[in-house]
């Protein structure tokens, strides 16, 4: 119990400083938030190391989405579920150190330039970007359920509904929630 707490998990040196080598550089490209280096935190945490399943690595995003806070908690989450909490604090300090020293001198510089027309046209040209980052960011979470049909009709139903409504996605969690209670979307 003491060791999945603390993290020593059968972490070695190397393994710790992939972790945090890795974080560390997905927070410089996570443009659109942290979630959109999702897949490749998959990648590395499920494809290369095995530290998580598929199906893991997707309820730590879910229940950190899940919870109030920001959206960034399902890093910690996420660390937590490799190396406890020694792996909670490694993936969250790789994730919000190099992203918060970068936006602070990249404010402060944008703050003097921003009627620049260069400026505006980067900043316009990040939303299909970010767009494409979170699309895919959505096809790896649906992995572990792709075989159901059930689940993969409440992925366009629900981008449909936030499209054309004012609903709050508490309540889109709640229905995706009840769904896999009852068997349909799993």
């Amino acid at each position: 119990m003491t060791d999945a707490l603390i993290g020593t998990m059968g972490l070695d040196a190397a393994d710790w400083l992939k972790l945090f080598g890795h974080f560390l550089m997905l927070s410089l490209l996570a443009i659109g938030g942290a979630i959109t280096t999702a897949p490749d935190m998959h990648r590395l945490i499920v494809g290369q190391q095995g530290w998580l399943s598929d199906a893991q690595f997707s309820a730590s995003i879910a229940l950190a989405q899940a919870a109030p806070g920001p959206n960034v908690l399902f890093v910690a989450v996420l660390g937590f579920n490799v190396a406890g909490l020694a792996g909670a604090l490694v993936t969250l300090a790789g994730t919000l150190l190099p992203s918060t020293l970068l936006t602070l001198s990249v404010t402060r510089w944008g703050d003097k330039r921003r009627e620049s027309r260069a400026l505006r046209a980067f900043t316009s040209g990040l939303a299909p970007l970010t767009l494409g980052l979170l699309l895919a960011t959505g096809w790896i979470l649906t992995e572990p359920v792709r075989g159901s049909l059930g689940a993969m009709l409440l992925v366009p139903f629900t981008v449909t509904l936030m499209l054309v409504t004012k609903i709050s996605p508490i309540w889109l969690v709640a229905a995706g929630a009840l769904a896999g209670v009852f068997g349909m979307a799993g």
